[in-house]
């Protein structure tokens, strides 16, 4: 792995799927919320905040508040150029790592198969 890569795997504890996630939630919806992010994830807001602020400091994502929102707390979270060509990495690592699980999983649903008919 890169610096860069080893870096996001230690932002607020959270695994590198879980970074894979928020990078491609914030692609598909900029305007999602913490909130949101924390329950899709399965951990606390704050700790999403503080992945969102490790993320901004690494200039992989943008944060634009909502100068007409009614909720001035609300933000536009933009992936950066940096930030789209990690999540590219992280998803090209995803797919392979989830690849061979499914291998993995398959050899041991073949193996227990004969097991039975052995049995």
């Amino acid at each position: 792995m890169r610096g860069l890569d080893v870096q996001l795997l230690n932002i607020g504890g959270l695994t590198e799927e879980q970074h894979f996630r928020i990078l491609r939630e914030l692609e598909r919806d900029p305007q999602v919320s913490q909130r949101h992010l924390a329950e899709e994830l399965g951990v606390s807001v704050g700790k999403i905040n503080y992945c969102l602020r490790a993320l901004i400091d690494r200039g992989l994502v943008k944060a634009k508040n909502f100068g007409s929102s009614e909720n001035k707390r609300a933000y536009l979270y933009l992936l950066t150029p940096k930030g789209i060509s990690e999540k590219s990495r992280n998803t090209v690592r995803f797919l392979q790592r989830k690849t061979a699980e499914y291998e993995a999983l398959r050899k041991e649903i073949e193996r227990l198969r004969r097991e039975l008919k052995q049995g």
